[in-house]
């Protein structure tokens, strides 16, 4: 009797303690928690055992891939404009790539660049040069100029492959290029006109053998390069960041089992190929598990869900930008007609979330967050609107991400007294980080080919002596229950068209285009619309900036999501102040005319940069005007 009593009283006692204590919160949250992260765990050891399943058998992508092929040769493996491509034709295409080149002397370790619009033969191209153990540098075909050529030269390319469609792009840069790159130009159909000195790739492929060639060719490391992929980081010029085959499976497999993906899904992507989230993320499906992915040249917001119907597609991919285009569409029969019980991607804002899911019957969506050559990346578990991820508030250690206090405008982090980095409480926004144990496949940091480029991304003496992190340069915020929400960018890069702007790129192009030094780029929020759009200040005391001859320059020169969208005409330039504290000063000012005596410009649909009235701002600022 005694001890029925005393249980109670005993429990009571303790609940009395904990609630004086504070700590009955942190209970509260454990237990509320507890089911997601209890499923995260399991899904984590599950990529561990698979990792490392794959790095005892040093398999390379090819080595894997190959293992579906002689398993379901004739399943569809790549599914675009209509044709599908199984799984033993990317097989044969990808062998007679890697023929034609092995019987040209290329070799292991050697680079050649990729510039080819989204199509099946540009992943069984990369995937050819692999089996030689020759580096892909992925090259975004948007870019032009001194991008262009600056993407080819930091990779040491040895050769480019182009699309015929991309001739001009190419030709405008031919000279600037080593003079000892060899050119290979993908026609559509054989025996066609190739630029001078480029030889005819798609003749060379109907000659050669498909079997894979074994004669003198080193065969790959788990570990090796296998591609370099293009990020702005967050300054200069495109940073090639750099993937290893074990890095690929880890990205690939994390995803897939995190996000709970099926190997009988069909994956519908109308991302670009030579970036992470369509070319790894989604690709990385059918190389690395056997799935159907469906690919498509160009986003189409009214043929999104068209397209997932046709295909029978279960899984979509997006970018926060595609949804609210798709949401801005017209009502129509194809909204809720289609198979898709998954939509994974990153960027959804949480003011159209609600309405994404419930317009197009979307039963769970999967918002990750990650970059390309970091460490730090996490998954959406339980639909929670918003959140790109959490951290467990039980356990932290397992998967050892932090935010820690840092300068909003530089990405600094703030140190204490003892040298140490400071972790940000709930609610509180802070610099996202990774710890970096350079022998675990999720916390290693590869970097970029520039390693100088690398160093700037690590962070030392974070929570202790010698240990170090990843750098994302990105400020998030995370709630009392570890779910993780992004708030923005620092340092010199914004987000917009799903793209990330290096400002100083863009300052070098405007600068040029002017005729003036005194330039500084920045992006502006503007209402309703994801991200931030770009604005370049021009010091133009006299009024002497040719606005027709700035707008076509530039559209020769940046790819489209990096043209400024408005245009502000200094009359001066406070020369006391550091150039950075002025950049802030004129972001926060925004494109505001009520606010601004410059005169100020945007980029109207017609590609020209027209005045910006009181009215015009208006207009933008409903919507009305669309940029």
């Amino acid at each position: 009797m005694g001890w029925e009593f005393g249980l109670p009283a005993v429990l009571i006692a303790l609940l009395a303690v904990l609630i004086a204590s504070g700590r009955w919160r942190w209970f509260y949250i454990a237990a509320v928690t507890a089911p997601r992260d209890v499923k995260a765990l399991t899904r984590y050891i599950k990529l561990l055992f698979l990792v490392r399943k794959y790095s005892r058998q040093n398999a390379t992508i090819a080595d894997i891939f190959a293992e579906y092929v002689s398993k379901q040769p004739e399943k569809a493996c790549l599914i675009f404009e209509g044709r599908e491509w199984s799984f033993k034709e990317i097989s044969d295409y990808s062998n007679r790539l890697a023929n034609v080149f092995h019987t040209h002397g290329y070799k292991h370790g050697d680079v050649v660049g990729l510039l080819l619009e989204n199509r099946p033969e540009f992943v069984a191209t990369w995937l050819g040069l692999s089996k030689l153990g020759v580096i892909v540098p992925l090259i975004n075909h948007n870019l032009r100029k001194n991008a262009l050529v600056h993407s080819i030269t930091v990779a040491k390319c040895n050769a480019l492959i182009y699309g015929e469609s991309l001739c001009d792009a190419v030709a405008e840069v031919t000279e600037t290029l080593p003079a000892t790159m060899a050119l290979y130009q993908f026609n559509d159909t054989v025996q066609q006109p190739v630029l001078a000195n480029a030889r005819d790739l798609t003749t060379l492929l109907q000659a050669a053998s498909k079997e894979l060639p074994v004669t003198n060719v080193k065969k790959p490391d788990h570990h090796d390069q296998l591609l370099y992929i293009y990020t702005s980081g967050t300054t200069g010029l495109p940073k090639a960041a750099v993937i290893t085959h074990s890095r690929f499976v880890f990205i690939t497999a994390a995803i897939h089992l995190v996000a709970g993906f099926r190997t009988d899904d069909i994956f519908y992507t109308p991302l670009p190929l030579y970036h992470t989230a369509g070319g790894m993320m989604s690709i990385g499906q059918a190389l690395v598990f056997g799935a159907t992915v469906v690919i498509r040249k160009k986003f189409s917001a009214s043929q999104f869900f068209a397209d997932c119907q046709k295909n029978n597609c279960t899984v979509g991919q997006y970018i926060g930008e595609m949804c609210r285009y798709i949401l801005a569409t017209p009502p129509s029969a194809t909204d809720k007609a289609h198979r898709i019980r998954l939509m994974f991607g990153n960027g959804l804002r949480p003011q159209i979330w609600p309405q994404f899911v419930e317009r197009f019957n979307i039963p769970r969506v999967a918002e990750f967050y990650g970059a390309t050559e970091g460490n730090a990346n996490i998954v959406n578990l339980d639909n929670t609107v918003g959140a790109i991820g959490f951290v467990s508030r039980i356990i932290p250690s397992i998967y050892p991400i932090s935010i820690i206090r840092a300068d909003p405008a530089t990405g600094e982090p703030i140190r204490g007294k003892n040298g140490l980095c400071q972790l940000c409480q709930p609610n509180e926004p802070g610099v996202f980080i990774g710890k970096i144990l350079p022998n675990n496949p999720s916390r290693a940091f590869l970097g970029y080919v520039d390693k100088s480029a690398s160093e700037k991304k690590i962070v030392r003496d974070i929570f202790k002596k010698g240990d170090a992190a990843f750098l994302s340069g990105d400020l998030l915020v995370a709630d009392e229950r570890g779910n993780l929400y992004f708030r923005d960018r620092t340092g010199d890069t914004f987000r917009w068209k799903g793209e990330n702007v290096s400002t100083s790129e863009v300052e070098a192009e405007v600068s040029n285009a002017s005729g003036y030094r005194d330039t500084v780029v920045y992006g502006v929020e503007i209402p309703n619309l994801e991200g931030r759009a770009g604005m370049a200040a021009v010091l133009d005391p006299e009024r002497q900036v040719d606005l027709i001859k700035l707008a076509q320059t530039l559209k020769g020169t940046l790819p489209p999501y990096a043209r400024p969208m408005f245009v502000r005409l200094l009359t001066k330039v406070d020369m006391t102040g550091t150039f950075k504290l002025k950049k802030l000063d004129l972001q926060k000012e925004g494109f505001d005319p009520n606010v601004i005596d410059d005169a100020l410009f945007y980029l109207s649909p017609k590609g020209s940069y027209e005045s910006l009235t009181k009215e015009v701002y208006e207009q933008i600022k409903r919507g009305e005007i669309r940029l």
